[in-house]
């Protein structure tokens, strides 16, 4: 990214290679929505090439880009007059590699059931377990991306997870 703000634009192409997959699962766990998120990354894309003169290089260059994609959605959802970010995030088992076919109906089962509690949490605590559990952000990075501590990370995540854990078992029995 530094090369880009320096004036290299070529560079931006490699950036999009390496982080597009990624920051559409982020979008797409976020929105539940295809054509949006992939709309969004592109979007997400766009504006890192119009803002890279805001791009300090003292943090990691993904901690920046979950940034302006967190604010990106805050903005769009705020702009449509939308509450949330939730709808529908099942179809993961759709990806799965070939198995036997009760063992993907399980599957499958298991993802939405998780998908569904996922989106029955509030959006603050969807949002950490999104950039943690399936993102795979470290606390550090979530913290820069929150504007937060790292113990405060920490404790989100912990208090995230375990209201997912009790609303997943709740169904359960």
């Amino acid at each position: 990214m530094l090369s880009v703000k320096a004036g290299d634009l070529d560079k931006m192409g490699l950036l999009f290679e390496r982080h597009h997959n990624a920051l559409f699962g982020f979008v797409f766990r976020m929105t539940g929505q295809r054509a949006f998120s992939e709309d969004l990354v592109q979007t997400v894309f766009y504006r890192m090439l119009k803002y890279r003169h805001t791009y300090k290089g003292n943090g990691e260059f993904k901690t920046w880009m979950y940034h302006l994609t967190r604010n990106l959605i805050k903005d769009t959802f705020r702009k449509n007059n939308k509450v949330d970010y939730h709808e529908n995030i099942g179809e993961i088992a759709k990806n799965i590699a070939e198995r036997a076919a009760d063992e993907i109906l399980e599957q499958k089962h298991e993802s939405e059931k998780l998908n569904r509690m996922l989106n029955r949490l509030k959006p603050e605590n969807k949002e950490i377990l999104v950039l943690s559990k399936y993102q795979e952000l470290n606390y550090k990075e979530i913290s820069e991306v929150l504007n937060t501590t790292e113990t405060n990370v920490k404790v989100k995540v912990h208090r995230a997870m375990k209201e997912l854990k009790k609303m997943y078992l709740q169904k359960s029995i």
